[in-house]
C-alpha cells in the first residue's frame, strides 16, 4: 500500500494543473498524446523485445490503450465540461467498478469488497457532493467513461501480472505505454486541433505530467496495485478525492470545506484500515488453522 499512498500525493496535482493551465488552452488530444509519448520515454530503454513473448507485449499493449489510452481522451475531455473538484466528485464511481470487475473476472461475488468500496465512495461524496451546475450530466457521462477505463486496466493489470511473467515488471511495462500511445495518436490524428502549448509554464506542465506523473505513477501505482486485495484497491482510488481538493485548495484558493473534507477524508481512510485488518485477520486465523 506504500506505493499507493505514494501515488495519491504525485497525482493530486494534476487535476489542479491540467484544469487551471491546460484545460481549454491546449488541445486536450495533443495534451494526451505529448504526455504518453514522455512516459513511454521513460521505459522504451528498458524492454528486451527479444525476451518478451508477443502474447504478453499485446496484452500489456491492450492494458495500456484501455487504462491510460482511452482513459486519458475522456479524463481531458471532462475538463472541458466540469471545473476542477466536479472532475473530483464523478471519479467517486470507480471503487464501485473495480470491485465489480474485479468479481467478474474471479467469476464469483465478494459483497464485502462491494461494501468496501461502496464506503469509499459514501466518504468521497461527503467531501464533494453537491449541485454542480452546466452541463454536468455530460460531464458525468465522459468522467465515467475515464473511470471504467482506469477501473478496467487496473483489474486486468493486477489479473495479468499474478501469473508468472518471463521479465521483471519494469522490463515489461513500455508495452503498456505503446498501447495507450496508438490510441492516442489516431485520436489526435483525427479529432485534434492545432491548438498548441504556448507558455514555457504549460511545456513545463507537460514535462512534468508526461515523465513524472504518468511515466512513474502509472508504474508505481500498477506495482502497488498487484500488492494489496482488490477492496484496498478500490477504497485507494477515491483518496485522490480529498488529496486533489486539499491541494486546490491551498496552492489555487478554491472554495473547500474543510470540515466535510476532513470527514470524507477519514471515512476513505477508515474503509482502507477496515478492509487491512480483515486481511490481516484472515491470514492469522489461516496461519493457526495451518
Amino acid at each position: 500500500m506504500p506505493l499507493l499512498i505514494f501515488v495519491t500525493v504525485l497525482w493530486a496535482f494534476s487535476f489542479s494543473l491540467i484544469g487551471v493551465y491546460l484545460a481549454g488552452a491546449v488541445d486536450s488530444y495533443f495534451a494526451v498524446l505529448t504526455r504518453i509519448l514522455l512516459a513511454a520515454l521513460v521505459f522504451l530503454p528498458l524492454l528486451r523485445f527479444r525476451a518478451c513473448p508477443p502474447r504478453t507485449a499485446l496484452a500489456l499493449m491492450a492494458i495500456g490503450a484501455v487504462q491510460l489510452g482511452l482513459m486519458y481522451l475522456f479524463y481531458y475531455q471532462s475538463f472541458l465540461l466540469l471545473d476542477v473538484p466536479e472532475v473530483l466528485l464523478f471519479t467517486i464511481f470507480t471503487p464501485v467498478y473495480i470491485s465489480l470487475l474485479y468479481d467478474l473476472l474471479q467469476k464469483r461475488f465478494s459483497p464485502w469488497n462491494l461494501a468496501v468500496a461502496t464506503l469509499a465512495v459514501f466518504g468521497a461524496a461527503v467531501i464533494r457532493w453537491g449541485r454542480p451546475e452546466g452541463d454536468y450530466w455530460l460531464g458525468f457521462l465522459v468522467v465515467q467513461g475515464a473511470n471504467l477505463c482506469f477501473a478496467l486496466g487496473q483489474v486486468a493489470y493486477k489479473q495479468f501480472m499474478q501469473k508468472a511473467q518471463p521479465l521483471p515488471s519494469r522490463q515489461l511495462f513500455g508495452w503498456f505505454y505503446l498501447g495507450a500511445a496508438l490510441v492516442a495518436t489516431v485520436a489526435w490524428l483525427w479529432l485534434g486541433e492545432p491548438q498548441y502549448p504556448q507558455t514555457t509554464v504549460q511545456w513545463g506542465i507537460l514535462l512534468w505530467l508526461g515523465l513524472v506523473a504518468s511515466g512513474l505513477g502509472y508504474f508505481l501505482w500498477n506495482k502497488g496495485a498487484t500488492r494489496v486485495s482488490a477492496g484496498t484497491l478500490a477504497a485507494m482510488n477515491n483518496a485522490l478525492i480529498p488529496a486533489g481538493l486539499l491541494v486546490n485548495l491551498l496552492i489555487w484558493n478554491r472554495d473547500a470545506d474543510l470540515a466535510r473534507l476532513a470527514l470524507g477524508g477519514a471515512i476513505i481512510v477508515a474503509a482502507v484500515a477496515i478492509n487491512e485488518w480483515r486481511l490481516r485477520r484472515e491470514r492469522t486465523l489461516g496461519q493457526s488453522h495451518g
